[in-house]
């Protein structure tokens, strides 16, 4: 399992990467994308779209199920990542460099984990 130490994480599986004070991009971990198995399909908000920490902001599609992606903080997405919609499966091959969403004015970053912690925590899943 693949953890960068210069990233936060959520209990649910999405890393965070601060690009100032108030804007960062969002994905999917290696476990996430480990867990899934193999992306068939992407479906991200639009740019302007409020998104909510804890809230569902879009989902995934695997060959073993749909699942939710759910927003690791508050504020405005900036920006998706549209090569995604086309190739989903670089999620697979890079989920550190696949980032889903830019999202600006963030808030409620408080329930993020450091590295260290994200470990700890998906060694308590199992893994």
């Amino acid at each position: 399992m693949n953890i960068k130490q210069n990233l936060l994480y959520s209990k649910t599986h999405e890393w965070v990467e601060f690009l100032n004070d108030t804007t960062v991009r969002a994905g999917l971990t290696d476990f996430a994308q480990d867990s899934l198995g193999g992306l068939v399909f992407v479906n991200l908000p639009a740019e302007g779209d409020e998104v909510v920490a804890g809230e569902s902001f879009g989902d995934v599609e695997s060959v073993k199920a749909v699942s939710d992606v759910i927003s690791p903080v508050t504020g405005t997405v900036l920006a998706i990542n549209e090569g995604l919609l086309d190739s989903p499966e670089k999620i697979n091959e890079d989920p550190y460099g696949a980032w889903l969403i830019e999202v600006g004015q963030v808030s409620g970053k408080e329930g993020l984990l450091s590295p260290e912690s994200y470990e700890a925590f998906c060694e308590g899943e199992g893994h």
